[in-house]
């Protein structure tokens, strides 16, 4: 099929409303809720406190291209925007922007062929897709095409009538699963022969949900089927009358089960494949043309590629924030090195790819802000200074855990990348870290105090997914004790925490009791 494309120019047409309601939101014409409603189909939202805005820049498959990296860089200079969040859904969010900024930048944005609408709200979110499709020696094949032609055809959805309060859409290149496409609203699954298991209804969250295998050995010309069946399945089954289970992960229970789901889902596939639709799509790899150059360094943040003298650096910035200067050098330089681009990674952390050896140190000297440990690499949502709904501070706790972890000198290794969520939306993927923390409350001779509930042996690779098991609240303020506890405990073991925690499935619990008590 010739697939429709939404051109970003039409999006413009949106735009005088948003300017409209903006206004009357920070002038006091309008209250949180009824703007939260509106704001969040154009990918923003009011920070919490309601002086300040958020914009979310849809980067498909996690792709940022030379343009779009210049462009943002661009946006920050501009509207001098001094926080900038890389999100787990493969996303770039810009914050504390005020009204004429936001605007302005949403529609800059549409110039450079990237579009905010459909962010927030109740509409297909952000494709993921391996940020390392087309260049990772382990891959079964290259998901990015399919990722990017998913992401054309569900704009076509953005206002479509019944659609779920989210629609998150992942593909996944190997077993590694970095986009959850296992237990995703749907995912499809890349296989050693060339074809996808795609599956559905799942999610995390609350009530969180693997994935149901609706279908194996998918042909990739053929994901848009089932993307309008996955639509459909909602529009028949979905909770739309209760927000609080507009999900499709509650279409399981709903159904009585994952055969259940899965057979509603089937027939819904037969409805598309028997409509006389033409929904196959051509989708081909761009090929890495660039001349290979050895690198003779050794740093634990440079990746080889299958391409022959081709490497990956690996920035992760603090919490998935990346100073602006940074940010802006970044751009700068890699506007200068032959396909060249960034890769932002569902860990919050980012990918330049296609360096030869001389490159590879220039990019390692200009993210030398990155995580030095596995620890350091740790996850978080914006947390509840920002974000309207959050419950705790994730940024502030992760920054003083890792303060606690440098100052006691726990080795690399001994303690693993743990995942912080500030509520129970699980943005920062708390359910499937080894070590989960979601923001909550404890309580102190009846009194509620801050804390966060703890979670271990959460996993996302496809074959050994598991939620984290929740342990119990610990005080925010003890957390970084018992890491440090933690730590030195694996360290003294001589293994590295993964394998000290499988030779003693009990001692992450032993040692977290006192603070659970």
């Amino acid at each position: 099929m010739t697939m429709k494309t939404i051109d970003p120019q039409t999006w413009k047409a949106e735009l005088p409303a948003f300017r409209e309601k903006t206004k009357a939101f920070y002038a006091g014409e309008l209250d949180k809720g009824a703007y939260k409603g509106f704001s969040g189909f154009y990918g923003s939202y009011a920070q919490k406190g309601g002086k300040a805005s958020m914009l979310r820049l849809r980067m498909t498959a996690g792709q940022v291209t030379k343009e779009r990296l210049a462009f943002t860089a661009d946006a920050l200079r501009k509207h001098h925007v001094t926080k900038l969040h890389f999100t787990t859904c493969q996303t770039i969010q810009l914050h504390d922007l005020q009204p004429d900024a936001v605007c302005a930048i949403m529609e800059e944005a549409l110039d450079h062929g990237i579009v905010t609408m459909g962010g927030g709200g109740d509409f297909p979110r952000n494709v993921m897709c391996s940020p390392l499709s087309g260049v990772e020696a382990d891959e079964y094949f290259d998901v990015l095409p399919y990722a990017r032609a998913a992401s054309d055809y569900l704009m076509n959805f953005i206002k479509a009538e019944k659609m779920p309060r989210k629609l998150k859409v992942g593909f996944s290149g190997s077993p590694a699963n970095l986009t959850h496409a296992t237990f995703r609203d749907l995912g499809f699954a890349a296989r050693e022969d060339g074809t996808f298991d795609v599956y559905s209804a799942g999610g995390l969250g609350n009530t969180p949900r693997f994935g149901v295998k609706v279908a194996e050995a998918v042909e990739p010309t053929k994901i848009l089927y089932y993307i309008k069946a996955m639509w459909l399945t909602f529009r028949a089954y979905g909770n739309y009358e209760n927000r609080g289970k507009a999900r499709t992960r509650y279409m399981q229970e709903a159904l009585g089960g994952a055969e259940n789901y899965k057979k509603a889902y089937l027939e819904k596939l037969d409805e598309v494949l028997a409509s006389g639709e033409d929904l196959t799509i051509s989708a081909s790899s761009t090929p890495v043309r660039k001349p290979g150059k050895p690198y003779t360094g050794s740093d634990s943040r440079v990746l080889s590629q299958k391409q022959p003298g081709l490497y990956t650096v690996v920035w992760h910035p603090i919490g998935g924030q990346p100073t602006p200067d940074a940010f802006c050098a970044l751009s700068d330089c890699l506007q200068k090195i032959p396909e060249a681009e960034l890769r932002l990674s569902p860990d919050e952390s980012a990918y330049i790819v296609n360096l030869d050896g001389d490159e590879v140190q220039t990019i390692l000297e200009l993210t030398k802000d990155s995580a030095k440990t596995v620890f350091e690499s740790s996850v978080s949502c914006i947390g509840a200074s920002i974000c309207q709904v959050g419950v705790r501070d994730s940024q502030a706790l992760l920054a003083a855990c890792i303060k606690a972890v440098r100052e006691a000198g726990i080795p690399d290794g001994a303690l693993p990348q743990i995942h912080i969520s500030g509520c129970p939306s699980s943005c920062g993927t708390h359910q499937i870290g080894s070590l989960g923390f979601r923001g909550g409350v404890k309580m102190i001779d009846k009194k509620p105090q801050p804390a966060f509930v703890f979670y271990i042996n959460g996993s996302d690779r496809q074959g050994s997914e598991a939620m984290g098991q929740e342990v119990g609240p610990m005080l925010e303020t003890e957390i970084p004790d018992f890491l440090v506890a933690l730590g030195k405990a694996a360290a003294e073991s001589g293994k590295d925490f993964a394998a000290w925690n499988t030779a003693d499935p009990e001692a992450v619990k032993r040692i977290a009791a006192p603070y659970i008590a």
